[in-house]
């Protein structure tokens, strides 16, 4: 028998927690999906990191970005190993993940103190659907739990144009973050400008790319898309703005191959039109077409940390 309880009702038992967010994307077509889960403080984060990843399971990378914990998955289940470390510290990991309809089921298991971060801070948390637990739960001091936490089904979709600006006015960077805080529709997630080839011609300054991405319901994705585009239509000062989009976690290998050689070469439209078309990159010319160039290396790059602001030389290549 189980207990399922709603966010509020978990709070009201254990007492307010830490966690501000809890957002679970999935790629079905590559059997992956990552969860994010935003805390306010950066101890607990990297506790929690350093556990989950001892554990293994179903995770298969775990990283912090200042408050926030990523942990890539597998669609699937695999056994959570917390190894001889845990009768002494207690350990947590994510033995499972499967998808149902519209909602992600995630299923955590915790010993000791471990156990309260993921049997009451993280199912607490906004974002959370409701979270299962069994009948007899007692969590914390020498207990094990074990807690499925339901949250909806949700897709990265990235966004990534080129050309807004002229040498007279405009900035790319400063557009799409002014896009990401003004949408009502999903979750802005990351931000990023991608430096490409600075001897390419029709350049204004710096000639960058520039993407922003989002979690979103797959059933909201034709929204946030139309206010995307109708934003940029509205904000751009160019003639030859062009939009590229990609949903997934994974972006394509040629995708990124291109990308990179985009920060050396100089391509025409056509060479990025033909890599979108094999890759599934959606292409809108808001303005003109010019920006298809850059926005396909904006899509490729857009994964690669440090390495899409910089150039080559920058990596010591």
């Amino acid at each position: 028998m189980s207990i399922v309880m709603a966010p509020d009702e978990i709070t009201k038992k254990y007492g307010k927690m830490f966690c501000k967010g809890i957002y679970t994307l999935v790629d079905e077509s590559n059997g992956v999906a990552t969860i994010i889960e935003e805390c306010i403080a950066k101890g607990p984060v990297e506790w929690d990191a350093v556990n989950r990843r001892r554990a293994g399971g179903a995770l298969t990378d775990v990283r912090v970005e200042g408050t926030t914990l990523i942990m890539d998955a597998i669609i699937g289940e695999r056994e959570v190993r917390f190894g001889p470390a845990s009768k002494d510290v207690g350990g947590q990991g994510l033995r499972s993940l499967r998808v149902e309809g519209d909602k992600v089921i995630t299923t955590w298991v915790g010993l000791a103190g471990a156990s309260v971060g993921i049997g009451a801070c993280m199912p607490q948390g906004p974002g959370t659907i409701e979270a299962v637990y069994p009948d007899d739960v007692k969590i914390g001091g020498a207990h094990r739990v074990e807690v499925s936490v339901v949250t909806p089904k949700l897709v990265r979709v990235i966004y990534a144009v080129d050309d807004t600006d002229t040498k007279e006015k405009g900035a790319s960077w400063v557009l799409m973050l002014n896009l990401a805080r003004s949408a009502t529709v999903g979750h802005y997630l990351e931000h990023k400008i991608v430096q490409l080839n600075p001897n390419v011609p029709e350049k204004t300054t710096n000639c960058v790319a520039v993407g922003v991405s989002f979690a979103v319901a797959e059933k909201d994705v034709p929204a946030l898309t139309d206010f995307v585009v109708g934003f940029i239509r509205e904000h751009t000062v160019s003639d030859n703005t062009t939009l590229a989009i990609f949903q997934g976690l994974r972006v394509p290998e040629e995708v990124r191959e291109y990308g990179l050689r985009a920060k050396r070469e100089i391509f025409k439209v056509e060479d990025a039109r033909k890599v979108a078309e094999r890759n599934g990159v959606r292409l809108v010319e808001v303005t003109g077409k010019r920006g298809t160039i850059g926005a396909v290396a904006g899509i490729g790059c857009f994964d690669m940390g440090l390495l899409a602001a910089g150039l080559p030389e920058d990596a010591g290549e």
